[in-house]
């Protein structure tokens, strides 16, 4: 790191030659990086930071701020440097036995609340149904099934869900359960090492799913912090289906009549994966929702009459 950054220096300074450092070495993001991380190394937040510019930084924290900046000039994500990822109003421990949670992952959730809530409040459930029973499928850091539980038991519906998080990799799933621990969630959601739908278990009423979608010769050409992260969360085989397709094949045997999944995709994903539905499930409908950039992001599957078209596609849907 440049001498400014290990010596005397203001706050404002700080940022700036963070900025031009970050900058050189490639990020897309340059001052937003400086600025998180030096409100992260100081203790406080962005706004504090940018308040205060003629502040002084203490040798300890000068030293934090070179060596978060170095990190960062590798290419390592802002996140694993922070060891934290916000998600969904969720503070979650972020390192490399997971993905990092991503912000357009927020409509996976958005739909799932819905869907749900839909579910337990309309005129086919009833109490001798029991638990709505969801399912979580490459649960990672935990986010999506943590968000989902938070969110569904603020709006008085968490004594009847019933929800499973799987994944195939242990280091995942110990992150995942050491941040329900943190947010006070270990017993509202269950954790098991397992592939897809197990079968061991009851149908499931609502399938969630945040598989890997990257062909894999795209892998390499993400972005450097990509890197850091594992690939067997990136990977989905050469037409990038290798984790969804079946998943998608086993909907109908491993679900209730009620079923719907929700499922995040890339935007090239959209006619592959139509295609497949209409191949694989005869009688569910896909629908496909995009995400605040106006890409496609979730695949909705749902039980229903087939329809002319292919699929359907909704925006995001607001409010």
């Amino acid at each position: 790191m440049p001498e400014e950054l290990l010596g005397e220096a203001l706050l404002g300074e700080a940022l700036i030659v963070a900025t031009e450092r970050l900058r050189a070495a490639g990020s897309e993001t340059p001052r937003l990086d400086a600025e998180v991380l030096l409100a992260y190394v100081l203790d406080t937040d962005r706004t504090a930071v940018l308040a205060h510019p003629e502040a002084p930084i203490g040798a300890g924290r000068r030293e934090a701020f070179a060596a978060a900046v170095a990190r960062r000039e590798r290419g390592e994500p802002v996140a694993y440097i922070r060891g934290i990822k916000e998600f969904y109003g969720l503070v979650l421990a972020a390192d490399p036995r997971a993905l990092i949670p991503r912000p357009e992952t927020e409509l996976l959730v958005d739909l799932a609340v819905a869907r749900a809530a839909a579910f337990l409040s309309g005129p086919r459930w009833g109490p001798e149904r029991g638990r709505l029973r969801v399912i979580d499928v490459g649960t990672g850091s935990g986010a999506v099934a943590l968000a989902f539980v938070a969110t569904l038991r603020r709006r008085g519906y968490g004594d009847i869900l019933d929800v499973l998080a799987t994944n195939t990799s242990p280091d995942a799933l110990a992150l995942a359960r050491e941040n329900a621990a943190f947010h006070g969630l270990a017993d509202a959601v269950r954790f098991r090492e397992a592939d897809l739908l197990p079968d061991d278990e009851p149908p499931f009423d609502l399938v969630l799913a945040n598989l890997p979608y990257v062909p894999s010769d795209e892998v390499d050409r993400l972005p450097v912090a990509a890197s850091f992260e594992p690939r067997a969360a990136l990977d989905g085989g050469p037409d990038g289906l290798a984790s969804i397709a079946p998943l998608v094949e086993r909907l109908d045997e491993r679900t209730s009549e009620l079923a719907g999944a929700l499922i995040e995709i890339g935007p090239h994903l959209f006619v592959t994966l139509g295609a497949l539905v209409r191949e694989t499930l005869p009688g569910w409908r896909p629908t496909f929702h995009d995400d605040l950039a106006g890409r496609t992001r979730v695949a909705e599957l749902a039980r229903g009459a087939t329809r002319d078209r292919d699929a359907e596609r909704t925006p995001l849907p607001r409010g």
